[in-house]
C-alpha cells in the first residue's frame, strides 16, 4: 500500500494521497490551503489517478483546494452533511479573526460532485476500503477514516483533527466541543487495537498504543474523566 503526505498552506495541514501501489488509482484526503500543487506533484510522482476526495471535516485548512482538484480530475468529494455549509462559507466556520484574511485568495464553493459521509459508511474507492466513523468534537461533521489490517500492513486511522501525537484537535472554534470531542475518542479511538497507525503524528505517524502511554486526553477518558481546559493543537 502507498500512503503519501505532505503538509500544505500557512497551516501545514497534512494532505494524504492513498493507493494500493504507485501506477494505480489513488484517493485524496484533506487537500486544504495551497495544496493543489503538492497533490499534482505526488500524482506524478508516483503515477496516479485519483478517483475520489474525502474530507475528515470542512474546516478552510482541509477543504480549500477541494474545488480545483477536483475540478482537475473530475472527481467527487466526500464530506459529512453537518460539515457540507463550510465549502460555502469558511467564515462561518472558522470565525471572522481565522478565516477573513485568507478568502481574497481562495476559491470558495463546492465541486460539481458533492457525496455525504454517514456514520458506519463503508467507502470502497481505488480497491481500498475505508471505515467512515462520525467523531464530532473539534466539529458537529468531524469523522475519522479507517482502513483495516491488510497481510502484514497495520490498520490505520486517518484521524483529521480528533487525535494527534499527544494531543487533540482545539475545540474553541465554531461547533466545537470538549464534551463532544471526549465522547468520539472514547467511542472510536479507545477500542481500536494498539497497532493501529495513527496519521497524522510526530515523525509522520504514532501508534493507539503510543498514544495509550502518553496522550492525556486519552487517559482522560479512560478514567471516565470529565473535560479538561488544558491547551489542544490544530484549527
Amino acid at each position: 500500500m502507498l500512503i503519501a503526505g505532505f503538509p500544505a498552506g500557512a497551516w501545514g495541514t497534512n494532505c494524504y494521497l492513498v493507493a494500493p501501489a504507485a501506477g494505480e488509482e489513488c484517493v485524496i484526503i484533506d487537500p486544504g490551503h495551497q495544496a493543489a500543487p503538492g497533490v499534482e506533484e505526488t500524482l506524478r510522482k508516483h503515477r496516479l489517478k485519483p478517483v475520489a476526495v474525502v474530507l475528515t471535516h470542512g474546516h478552510l485548512d482541509h477543504v480549500a483546494s477541494v474545488v480545483p482538484v477536483c475540478g482537475a480530475h473530475g472527481v467527487p468529494a466526500w464530506i459529512h452533511p453537518e460539515d457540507r455549509f463550510m465549502m460555502n462559507d469558511p467564515e462561518k466556520g472558522l470565525g471572522r479573526s481565522i478565516g477573513m484574511p485568507l478568502l481574497g485568495e481562495l476559491t470558495v464553493g463546492e465541486p460539481d460532485d458533492v457525496r455525504e459521509l454517514t456514520d458506519g459508511a463503508k467507502l470502497r474507492l481505488a480497491g481500498l476500503e475505508f471505515s467512515v466513523a462520525h467523531a464530532p468534537g473539534h466539529t458537529r461533521g468531524s469523522v475519522t477514516f479507517r482502513m483495516p489490517e491488510i497481510a502484514d500492513i497495520p490498520s490505520v486511522l486517518f484521524s483529521g483533527d480528533l487525535l494527534f501525537a499527544g494531543s487533540i484537535g482545539r475545540t474553541d472554534l465554531p461547533g466545537g466541543s470538549m464534551d463532544d470531542m471526549l465522547e468520539s475518542l472514547a467511542r472510536v479511538v479507545l477500542p481500536l487495537d494498539d497497532s493501529t497507525v495513527v496519521l497524522p503524528g510526530h515523525n509522520e505517524h504514532t501508534t493507539i498504543g503510543q498514544e495509550r502511554a502518553t496522550n492525556p486526553y486519552l487517559r482522560q477518558v479512560a478514567a471516565g474523566q470529565g473535560a479538561s481546559e488544558a491547551p489542544r493543537r490544530g484549527m
